[in-house]
C-alpha cells in the first residue's frame, strides 16, 4: 500500500513509519518544512511540502494514496494552555484534519482508509468509571479538542472512505512522549504519586499503537472509534510504584495537587484527571498487545540507555562512489556545518580500514574540543562505524550502511549517544544538544545531496 502520513515527524510519527516501511508499504510524508523533517524522519520516503494554516492540499497530493494516517497537531503538553495557545492547541487538530478530508473530497478515485489520532481526552475526568467508545463525552478543553477534531476526521465516512480514530492513552516509549518528562526525577530517587495517586491512567506502549496503527489500514474490520490503550490501565499509584520497581529508586516525594494546577494551571487536567479506559473493542477487532501489562512496557522502555539518531538518505551515485566519498575522512570537513570550525588533524592509518584511528578539531558554542575516533566494522561498500575513544559525549557509536536502490545509493545512518554527566547532563544540555544534532545532520544531508548529485 501507499501511505500518506501528516504529522510523522514526531514521537509516534518516527516509531510509525518504521513499522510500516518493515511490511514493506510506500511512504509519503505531508510536512510543513522537508528539508528538517529529514532529521526526525528514519527511512527514506516522499517528502511533500504542506502546511494546513497556510493553503489548502491539492488532491493531485494524494493521487495513488491507499491509505492516510494524521497525526497533525501541536504538542499538547509543550506549554502552559494560555487563550492563545487553546487556540493553536485547537486549530491545529481541526484545521489539518479538514483540510486532508477536503482534498480527498475531489478525488475521482479516494484513498480506502482514513485513519485519524484522537486522545482518551475526550472523556474528561470521570474517576472510576470504565469508559467504552459509546461513552459521552466529559467536560473541559481536552474533551472539545477530541470532539471537534473526531467530528471533522469522520466526515470521511460520507465520502465512502473507511474511516477509523484512534482514541490515543498515554503513550510510552524511548526518547519521547511522557516519559521524557516523568523518568528524570524518578531516575534522581525523587518521584512520587500525583496527587493522591488514586487517579487511573490508561497508557499504551508506543510499540503496540504504532502496530494498531498499521493493524487498522491493513483490516477492514477496523472503522469508527477504538481507544488506543492497553488493556490494564493502572491508578497513578500503582504506576509510580511499578516505574520505581523497574528502576529500583524509592518513590517517596509525592506531588500536591495544589501544586501541579499551581505550576501548571489548566494543564495539570493532563495529569490529574481520571481516565479509566477499555481496549476491548480493539482487542474484539482481532489485534494483539506485544506489551499489554505495565512493568514488562515499562522495562523495554527502560532498557535503552542511549539517544538514537536514524536517517537515511538517498543519492543518484552507484555504490562504489558513494562509499568511496565517505571512506576519505578529509570529505568530513566538506559535510560539518562552519560553525563548528570541524579540522581533520591526523589518521593513524594511510587508508581508512579496521583499526584506523581519526583525531579531529571542533568548537562547540565557541569551546575548543579535540575529538578521536576509531573505525570498526569495515566492510567495504557495505558499511563501516566510528566509535568515539575520546570526545565531548559519553558513548558515541555511528554505523554508516550503504545499498544499492533504484540506481543509485540508499546511506543509512544510525547513531547511539549518551551526553555528559549522565541524567543531570541530560537535564540541562539534553535538549540543546539534540537541537545542534539536527543542525549538523540537516546541513550535511543537504551537502551530500549537491555533492553527490549526477
Amino acid at each position: 500500500m501507499k501511505v500518506m502520513i501528516a504529522g510523522a515527524t514526531g514521537f509516534i510519527g518516527k516509531e510509525l513509519i518504521k513499522k510500516l516501511n518493515k511490511k514493506g508499504h510506500e511512504i509519503a510524508v505531508l510536512t510543513r518544512n522537508s528539508e528538517t523533517a529529514k532529521f526526525h524522519i528514519p527511512v527514506h520516503c516522499e517528502l511533500i511540502d504542506w502546511d494546513p494554516k497556510i493553503k489548502s492540499l491539492s488532491p493531485g497530493a494524494l493521487k495513488g494514496v491507499d491509505a492516510v494516517i494524521n497525526l497533525a497537531g501541536e504538542g499538547i503538553a509543550d506549554g502552559r494552555w494560555s487563550p492563545k495557545r487553546k487556540r493553536e492547541l485547537m486549530e491545529s487538530r481541526v484545521l489539518s484534519t479538514r483540510r486532508l478530508v477536503e482534498a480527498m473530497t475531489y478525488m475521482d478515485e479516494k484513498p480506502r482508509v482514513f485513519l485519524s489520532a484522537s486522545a482518551i481526552g475526550f472523556y474528561g475526568d470521570r474517576a472510576e468509571e470504565l469508559l467504552h467508545e459509546t461513552g459521552s463525552k466529559g467536560q473541559g478543553f481536552l474533551s472539545d479538542i477530541c470532539q471537534r477534531w473526531e467530528d471533522e476526521a469522520l466526515r470521511a465516512n460520507q465520502l465512502g472512505i473507511r474511516t477509523a480514530a484512534y482514541r490515543i492513552g498515554m503513550v510510552l516509549g524511548h526518547d519521547g512522549g511522557a516519559l521524557d518528562k516523568i523518568l528524570p526525577p524518578f531516575k534522581f530517587g525523587v518521584g512520587g504519586n500525583l496527587g493522591n495517586g488514586s487517579q487511573w491512567m490508561s497508557w499504551v506502549h508506543i510499540k503496540d499503537l504504532a502496530d494498531m496503527m498499521v493493524y487498522a489500514i491493513e483490516n477492514s474490520n477496523v472503522k469508527g472509534i477504538h481507544n488506543a490503550v492497553s488493556p490494564n490501565p493502572v491508578t497513578n499509584g500503582e504506576f509510580t510504584k511499578t516505574l520505581g520497581k523497574v528502576l529500583k529508586r524509592p518513590t517517596l516525594f509525592p506531588v500536591p495537587k495544589m501544586v501541579l494546577k499551581m505550576a501548571l494551571g489548566e494543564l495539570s487536567e493532563l495529569l490529574l484527571g481520571s481516565q479509566k479506559v477499555s481496549s476491548k473493542k480493539i482487542n474484539e477487532a482481532g489485534f494483539e498487545f506485544k506489551y499489554p501489562e505495565l512493568e514488562t512496557a515499562l522495562e523495554e522502555v527502560c532498557q535503552h540507555a542511549y539517544h538514537e539518531i536514524k536517517l537515511e538518505q538517498w543519492v543518484p551515485q552507484p555504490l562504489d562512489k558513494t562509499f568511496s566519498f565517505f571512506k576519505e575522512a578529509r570529505n568530513l570537513e566538506k559535510i560539518t556545518p562552519d560553525f563548528l570550525k570541524f579540522k581533520v588533524l591526523h589518521q593513524s592509518t594511510p587508508e581508512i580500514r579496521e583499526g584506523t584511528k581519526i583525531n579531529y578539531r571542533l568548537s562547540l558554542h565557541g569551546i575548543p574540543v579535540g575529538w578521536q575516533s576509531e573505525i570498526t566494522d569495515w566492510e567495504p561498500d557495505c558499511k563501516f562505524s566510528d566509535i568515539q575513544i575520546k570526545g565531548p559525549y559519553n558513548h558515541w557509536h555511528h554505523t554508516h550502511e550503504f545499498e544499492e536502490k533504484n540506481g543509485g545509493t540508499l546511506i543509512k545512518d544510525h547513531v547511539f549517544y549518551k551526553v555528559p554527566f549522565g541524567i543531570p547532563g541530560d537535564m540541562v544540555a539534553g535538549k540543546w544538544i539534540k537541537k545542534d544534532l539536527e543542525e549538523i545532520f540537516t546541513y550535511r544531508n543537504k551537502v551530500i545531496d549537491t555533492l553527490l548529485a549526477q
